[in-house]
This record gives structure tokens, C-alpha cells and sequence, in this order.
């Protein structure tokens, strides 16, 4: 369950606005739509029903036209705490099924909730839909009678640390609030956020709750969209039997809200506990979602700091040296819209800098206007993110369920492609001058503590409710409480629990294979669902090869090469690349660097040739390289900022320890990156050979299309390279507890682990099995306890990284502060037994869940591509994952358990504590292990 601004957020969909490059393929892009069938049942919920059969699963998204915009004041966050509130329990389903039989079905599900609206959903295996069907009208029209007041004050908890989790704890995380409350006039729907305030949270009672269901959970103001492997005739019937008698619910009334006029620009500043760097957003108010001009004001914030040649970008960050990067981008929500202004300075800068460095780069826009080139590159770019936006089911229903509830019309997606490639350049200029230009905004300033030089200057103060920490937590223990009392809703229909479908078999996919005659091997997948690839080139090396004492190269090294080639300067390869609609990027990971892309097919041969060029003509452009280095330092020391950033690189640190390359960041340190030279880059470049590279594709090509489109590749030569041998011992950290201080901390970040085992030894997958009931998702033991048990957390999970060298097994989470030694006692204990406490239960419960999630984990381009990248880095035949399924059903108990035993002894895990050092330190040390203190470097204090 999340918070969320809008669908857009929740799916990563690049659906925000779609079109054409202005060219040929503006006929295409015009006629995209998805096919559905739509019907109503008689309590007046609508239906959406896609049929799409390429994979054998079914994706179900319902959502309810109810927001934090239908809030009152005292009473905000309400509508994400009900979104909570209905996974706990339903009249027909079993306590707590919810949250743990999807994921045994091998499904998952969620769900978030926005300004505007609440939305569920889930990805389940073909065999469990009437499954979903039940266990999702249930939730829905039947749970209401089930809330008691133990939940309630269960699911208060997990709320709080949510809130804690992603606002108290996070650097710049009362931003939105302040904005909100500065926006918005008191009483307006948007003047409070959607997690809302906590001492709101904590009045809330079960009247509350049922006031709120019977007001906003009816029927007709929803709306079901269910895509994937479906019969439409059948499907039609089972949404009758288990949705038709749900009452419809009172009218809704629409809600009309005046556009926000501000009398004057506000400028507010607050001191972050959090924060390392200097901050200042701009928020103007525009207008709501599917206005005329909201596709223009989309294309305005790309045009303004989307790319090199962007005025905000030339000025802030080339010219002026500011930050290392600026954002513009419109927001618009059922009721409003903002345009937004962000940028995160430089450490130690002056926001009133920034400021008129924003001016600056706005005069300039109005001086030069909108570029031709430009406008056509960002349509290009959306054209490739419609379909991007619709490559898996489940992403087709979010788009079909939005539009349906909030234009009614599911297909809307045809028209806003239209509507977007319809921009010209003086609907963009018309927009600026209306919304922006010389209009009142809301600022903020947001600084570290400390450094309130660096505020806009003449800025008030803003306000914002802090939560004290405190060390009584006897008012905040909670418990499952006993099952509610009631008279179960009468029904016409048997609403126990339906049995499974016929059990779908996962198919590993047909892969093909070749070579380039410089020696790189080829992987395929075709899959030819959307007009798109995906590929990825790996070159084994990444941060293996960085000098000792310059960790960090290998990743500079990747940014730098995508700054321009010989011909082209940064700007004009970010246009080339733009004009096409692709992406290409580089990237260095722990044991390999990867040069990856994506694009429409119809593109790949351009797309190809601007990789030969990157990797063939580096441009070593000293500016970019200066810059680079500013905005890796910028970055590094922001997230000094970040407990969970601190807890990860500490915890590598003990694992490996400082002299391994693995125990430091990837990106290097403030002090070993302050050392690199352009010279250490140029050395590095030595190791892009394509000897023992390979390059994996997956989309709508074939093998002779892609041999084809390769072809400028084949001037790409060099020598195998030798790869350092890194061994990897003990560290001698095993069965101590390492705290790290973060002043303050409403949370503390918790780590739990050991080395473990190579990705190439043959208990590898054994390991991932034995894993899953501890700590694989939210039906492990780990989240059970914690979270829907305890309410001590809002997540908690393990796994086992996987690599060539020897990986570390890991627990993760982030507790409440004031829970932390209980968090850590269950934990341990929970490790202790796990072998003990592993029966044949479990053997069945993890042999199904892996073997039907399997059916969905490799839907999308990029899930196939991880299969071609595990093929060709471990060796792999290419139907391992059937091996692997063969491999889990022959799994027995005493195999699991010798497992266990082997690699989960809980005396021999490393526990690290990133949290407030006032209130914990001297409470975790009643665990029994010897506690030793550490800076957030890893340092001993």
C-alpha cells in the first residue's frame, strides 16, 4: 500500500502525454488504441474487460473515485488509512488471506492511493482469476462488518511508519506538505497531503471508518478493469456473480473547486534534520487533468530542463555550475494542477543563486522560443513511451481504469496521442505566458540544519508537525485482536472460497543465439507484442577494474561516455538519440559494465549506429568531465542524507570490508572520486572490448533483423580482458552489532546478514527457495510478524544478492524507532528456529508459489532480457528456468534444512542499527551482543 500522486507515479507509464515525431509515423501513433469491451452492471459499477493472451495471467485493477480530496480538515490521510483497512479481513475470506494467499498463488497484489482516488490490484496466474474474482468482491463489497478495533489500532501503527518510512526520515520529505498548506487555501481538497497529519491518523475510530465505506464504497463510483488471459463470455458472468451484489452506494456528488489564484508569491524556508544539500521548488498553479492545455504545459517543462539545450539546464548547470541537474515538470490532479520548478544545489550554495539562475534561463526561453528540432525530439520520445506505457497487462488496466473513471472513456489514450502530437510551438509559448510568466508561485527553501545563509533571502518560516520520539511504547503495542462478531451479509451466490482453473504451465521462451566476427555474442528473445526492443550489451569488468583508492571510475567513466562523441557535442547526441524516440545509456555494475537501449523496431539500425559511435568515438570533453565530478560529489554527500543509503553502504563495508572493492559504493567516496583524472577514464576505456561481450535483445526483431541492424558493431575490436581475482574471506564482523547515529530518527534502518554463497555454486537456487517463507515478499514470516502482526514496520523482507563472487544474504527493514530492541529480539529468534520451524508446509507453500509466479515474472521486455543476461553470465542452458522449476519440486524437507543450517546461522550474522543513538543505543544493547559504534562512513567511534 502506498501514498501516491497519481497513476502515473504508481506505474512508472510514460503516458502522461504520447505522439509522433511530427513525420511518418504520425498516422500509427494517431490509431494506437487498446481494445476492450465495456459493460454496467445493474448496481452501476462499470466494467472494462481486455483481452490480451500472450501470457497465461490476468491482472484486475479496481478503483474507487475517493481521494484525500474527499477529506475534511482533522480527519486527513483518512482515505489512505481505509485503503489499508481493507486488506486486513472480509466475511468470506480468511482472516489475513489478503495479504498472504495472492502471493501463494504466485500473484501479487497492492495498492495506493492519490489526491483523487484509491486503486487495487493485483497479477495473479491464470488458474487463480475466479480466485481474485472472490478474494477482490470481497474486499470490496464485504469487509466493512469484519473491522474491529484491535485493526484499527494495528493498522494506525503501520500508517505512522509509513509516514515515518518516506516523510519524517527522508531528506526534503516535508516539502510537500509545506507546499500544500502555502498553495491551497485552508479547506481546499489538495491543502493537506495524502498521507495527512499523524495526530489525525491517531483520532480515527471504527465509526470513522464506517462512515467512510458507506459514503465512498459503493458500486457505482468505481470502475473494474480486468486485462490478460481471459475468456470475454465467461469473464462477463463471474463479474456478475461475484461484483453484481455489492449495494451501489450513495451519489457522489462532483466536486467544483475554483482554479487557485494566489494574491501574491510566497517564499518559505525550514531547516531539514535530513537534508545535506540546499533545495528550492517553484509551484505555480495550472490546471487539472485532460484541460487543453495541460499536453501543452507537458511539453513546456520538457522543453525548459529536458535536455542539454535546455535554457534552465544551459544556465543553471553548464554556465553557472549550480547543481547538477534541474526539473520542470506539470502535475495535474482531478481537481488542479501545478507547474513545478525543482532544483538541488550544490552543497554550500545559495539558493538566491538558483534563483536568479532560473530567471536567467526563463528570459532566455522567452528570447529564443521553442525549438523546432526540439518539439519534434519530444514527441519522438513519446511516441516510443505510449508503448512503452501498454507492455504488460497490468499497466493496460491502470490506463483503461483511469480513464474510464475520470473522462469515461476507457480508449481515452487514442485521443490524448492526437491531442499531444497537436502541440505547435505557440501553444507551448501561449501556456508559458499564461501560467508562468509573471505569475505568483509558492517557494520553498529547504536547507540543512544550520545553513540558513542559504535560504532565499526575506523567506519566512515555514511550519510544518514534527513527531517527538519517544521511548514509552506501551500505548503503540498492538496485537491481532479477536475476529469481529457479526451476521454475515446474505447472498444468492456460494461467496466461499472457488477452486483453482487449470494450472497454467510456465514455457521457458524460445531464445536464439549468434556472434559478431569481433567476437561478441548474440542472445535473442522475440516477442512481438508492441512495436519496441530492448537491449542490453554486457561487458564483464564494472567495478571489478577500478584502481584501488579511485573506486568510483568505472561509474564516472559510464556518465562521461554518454556526453558527446568526436562529432557531436553532449546536446546534439541527447537530440539524436531524442529524435528517434530511443533511450541509450551506460551503466557500471558490481562485476560488469552495460551499454543498454531501447527504441520502436523500426528505429534499431539508427539507434545501433549511435551506440558504435559513442563506444567508437568518445568526445573526453574536459567541461563534462569537470561537471560530472561536480555532480558526483553533489551526490555523494546528499545521500550523507539517507539512512537507508548509510545502512547499505556501512553494511557492504562489514560484509566485505574496506580493502574489497565490493565493501565500498559503486559510485566511489568523497574521497577516492576527489582523485580521478580524466587520464584514469581514458585508461579505463581500454576494457571496452567486445571479446567477451554480449549483447541480449528482446522485442518485435528476429534474428537475421537483428544480425542486420548489428552491422556497424562490427568495427568495434579489442583484446579480452583479465579480470582481477577478488577473493573474498570473513570479515570477522559475524555476531556483533554495529550502530550508526542519525540524530532524531523516527525510524531506525535495521540490516541482518553474512556472506553466503556465489550465484554460480549449486546451492544457489536452493538458497532462493529455502528463503521465500522467510522473508520473500508480504506473505514471508518476515512481514507477517512485523508488519501486519506487530505494526512495527511498514516493510520487511530478505534475499540473497547474486553474483560470481560470494554474496551476502540479508534482512532488511526500517522499524519504528521506539520498536527497535522488540524488532530485533523477533527477528533473531525467528532466524534461530527457521530451520525447526520449517515443516512440509512450507516445502508445498514455496514450491507453489515460485512455480505459478513464474507465469508473470518474465511478461515484460525487461524481465526477458534478465533471462538472456543469466544465460549468458552464468552459463546457463537456455531452458534453465525450466531446470530450476525440476530443481524446486525435487526440493524435500531435509534438503531445505540442510540448506538452512548451512547458510541462515543467525551467531554468524553481522546486525547493523542506523537510527537515534539518544533513545536506542543503550536499548539494543540488551540483545545480548557485543555492540560497537560507527560514524556513517563505517568508522569506529
Amino acid at each position: 500500500m502506498r501514498t501516491i500522486k497519481s497513476l502515473i507515479l504508481l506505474t512508472g507509464l510514460a503516458l502522461v502525454s504520447c505522439g509522433d515525431s511530427g513525420t511518418s509515423g504520425v498516422e500509427k501513433t494517431a490509431d494506437f488504441k487498446i481494445d476492450y469491451e465495456k459493460f454496467t452492471l445493474d448496481n452501476g459499477l462499470e466494467v472494462i474487460l481486455h483481452e490480451d493472451h500472450s501470457d497465461p495471467i490476468v491482472a484486475v485493477a479496481t478503483l474507487m473515485h475517493v481521494g484525500s480530496n474527499r477529506e475534511k480538515p482533522g480527519k486527513t490521510g483518512f482515505a489512505h488509512f481505509f485503503e489499508h483497512m481493507s486488506f486486513n479481513d472480509s466475511e468470506n475470506v480468511p482472516v489475513g488471506a489478503n495479504r498472504k494467499m495472492i502471493p501463494e498463488w504466485g500473484g501479487s497484489r497492492n495498492g495506493g492511493t492519490s489526491n483523487d482516488y484509491t486503486v487495487y490490484y493485483e497479477v495473479v496466474p491464470k488458474d487463480a482469476f475466479e480466485k481474485i474474482m472472490w478474494i477482490d468482491s470481497d474486499r470490496f463489497g464485504y469487509m466493512i462488518n469484519t473491522v474491529t478495533e484491535a485493526a484499527l489500532e494495528r493498522e494506525k501503527q503501520v500508517v505512522k511508519n509509513e509516514k515515518r518510512q518516506r516523510v519524517d526520515n527522508a531528506a526534503y520529505g516535508y516539502t510537500d506538505e509545506i507546499i500544500r498548506k502555502n498553495l491551497y487555501p485552508q479547506g481546499h481538497p489538495y491543502n493537506w497531503t495524502v498521507i495527512g497529519a499523524l495526530p489525525d491518523l491517531q483520532a480515527a475510530t471504527v465509526a470513522d471508518v464506517k462512515e467512510f465505506y458507506k459514503q465512498y464504497y459503493g458500486a457505482k463510483n468505481a470502475s473494474l478493469v480486468i486485462a490478460g488471459d481471459i475468456d470475454i463470455a465467461e469473464t462477463k458472468k463471474l463479474v456478475a456473480q461475484w461484483f453484481g451484489e455489492i449495494p451501489s452506494g450513495p451519489d457522489v456528488e462532483e466536486q467544483n473547486i475554483a482554479p487557485v489564484v494566489l494574491e501574491n508569491t510566497k517564499s518559505l524556508y525550514f531547516e531539514d534534520n535530513f537534508a545535506k544539500l540546499p533545495e528550492v521548488r517553484m509551484v505555480y498553479p495550472t490546471v487539472k487533468n485532460y484541460d487543453a492545455d495541460s499536453y501543452a504545459l507537458d511539453i513546456l517543462g520538457e522543453l525548459l530542463s529536458g535536455s542539454k539545450k535546455s535554457p534552465l539546464y544551459n544556465v543553471l548547470v553548464e554556465e553557472q555550475k549550480l547543481a547538477p541537474r534541474v526539473g520542470t515538470y506539470q502535475n495535474s490532479s482531478e481537481l488542479a494542477g501545478e507547474f513545478v520548478f525543482r532544483v538541488r544545489a550544490n552543497a554550500g550554495t545559495d539558493l538566491d543563486q538558483v534563483k536568479a539562475a532560473i530567471d536567467a534561463g526563463l528570459t532566455k526561453f522567452e528570447i529564443n522560443g521553442v525549438n523546432t528540432d526540439d518539439l519534434k525530439r519530444i514527441k519522438a520520445e513519446l511516441e516510443t513511451g505510449l508503448y512503452q506505457g501498454v507492455s504488460t497487462v497490468l499497466n493496460k488496466a491502470f490506463q483503461l481504469v483511469q480513464d474510464n473513471e475520470f473522462n469515461g472513456d476507457p480508449s481515452f489514450i487514442t485521443e490524448r496521442a492526437k491531442l499531444t502530437n497537436a502541440v505547435t510551438a505557440a501553444d507551448v509559448m501561449r501556456v508559458y505566458n499564461k501560467y508562468i510568466k509573471g505569475q505568483n508561485y509558492v517557494m520553498t527553501s529547504v536547507v540543512p540544519k544550520g545553513q540558513l545563509d542559504l535560504a532565499i533571502a526575506d523567506s519566512k518560516e515555514a511550519t510544518v508537525w514534527i513527531e517527538e520520539v519517544k521511548k514509552d511504547v506501551a500505548n503503540e503495542e498492538v496485537s491481532q485482536g479477536e475476529e469481529a462478531v457479526y451476521e454475515k451479509t446474505p447472498s444468492k451466490h456460494d461467496r466461499s472460497e472457488p477452486g483453482f482453473g487449470k494450472l497454467p504451465v510456465f514455457k521457458s521462451p524460445t531464445i536464439w543465439k549468434g556472434d559478431l566476427d569481433n567476437g561478441m555474442a548474440l542472445y535473442g528473445i522475440e516477442n512481438n507484442e508492441v512495436p519496441l526492443v530492448q537491449f542490453d550489451i554486457t561487458i564483464p569488468g564494472g567495478q571489478l577494474l577500478d584502481p584501488k583508492g579511485k573506486e568510483g571510475v568505472a561509474s564516472l567513466f559510464s556518465d562521461l561516455m554518454m556526453q558527446g562523441t568526436k562529432s557531436k557535442t553532449a546536446a546534439d547526441l541527447e537530440e539524436a538519440i531524442g529524435l528517434l524516440g530511443a533511450s541509450i545509456n551506460m551503466y557500471s555494475a558490481n562485476e560488469d559494465f552495460h551499454i543498454t537501449g531501447s527504441c520502436l523496431t523500426k528505429n534499431l539500425d539508427e539507434t545501433i549506429k549511435l551506440v558504435k559511435e559513442i563506444i567508437l568515438e568518445p568526445r573526453w570533453d574536459a567541461k563534462e568531465f569537470t561537471r560530472l565530478k561536480q555532480a558526483l560529489e553533489t551526490g555523494l554527500k546528499g545521500s550523507e542524507a539517507n539512512p537507508n543509503a548509510i545502512a547499505s553502504n556501512v553494511f557492504n563495508q562489514l560484509i566485505y570490508g574496506d580493502s574489497h572493492r565490493f565493501g565500498i559504493n559503486g559510485s566511489g567516496t568523497l574521497k577516492s572520486t576527489a582523485a580521478i583524472t580524466m587520464d584514469d577514464l581514458k585508461a579505463y576505456y581500454k576494457n571496452l572490448s567486445p571479446k567477451a561481450a554480449t549483447f541480449h535483445i528482446a522485442g518485435a526483431i528476429n534474428k537475421a533483423q537483428t544480425i542486420s541492424a548489428l552491422s556497424p558493431l562490427k568495427a568495434w575490436q579489442g583484446d579480452a580482458v583479465t579480470l582481477p581475482k577478488m577473493d573474498v574471506k570473513d570479515n570477522g564482523t559475524g555476531g556483533t552489532l554495529y550502530f550508526v547515529d542519525v540524530p532524531d530518527a523516527k525510524q531506525s534502518v535495521v540490516y541482518i546478514g553474512k556472506l553466503a554463497l556465489s550465484g554460480t555454486d549449486k546451492n544457489a537456487n536452493n538458497l532462493d527457495f529455502a528463503n521465500e517463507i522467510l522473508g520473500g515478499g508480504s506473505s514471508g514470516k518476515l512481514f507477517q510478524t512485523l508488519r501486519i502482526g506487530k505494526g512495527y514496520t511498514y516493510g520487511a523482507y530478505s534475499s540473497i544478492a547474486s553474483r560470481q563472487a560470494v554474496s551476502p544474504f540479508a534482512i532488511r527493514s526500517s522499524v519504528r524507532a521506539n520498536a527497535t530492541l522488540k524488532s530485533l529480539e523477533i527477528i533473531k529468534d525467528m532466524v534461530t528456529n527457521y530451520k525447526d520451524d520449517f515443516t512440509d508446509t512450507e516445502v508445498e507453500l514455496t514450491k507453489n508459489k515460485i512455480l505459478k509466479g513464474n507465469t508473470r515474472a518474465y511478461e515484460s521486455l525487461g524481465a526477458q532480457l534478465s533471462i538472456l543476461r543469466e544465460i549468458s553470465k552464468y552459463n546457463k542452458a537456455d531452458n534453465f528456468l525450466d531446470n530450476d522449476q525440476d530443481e524446486l519440486i525435487n526440493m524435500t524437507l531435509a534438503g531445505y534444512k540442510a540448506i538452512i543450517d548451512q547458510y541462515l546461522n543467525e551467531s554468524e550474522m553481522v546486525y547493523l542499527i542506523v537510527g537515534d543513538k539518544a533513545t536506542q543505543f543503550e536499548e539494543v544493547k540488551q540483545l545480548g551482543k557485543p555492540v560497537v559504534q560507527l560514524d556513517i562512513y563505517g568508522n569506529k567511534i
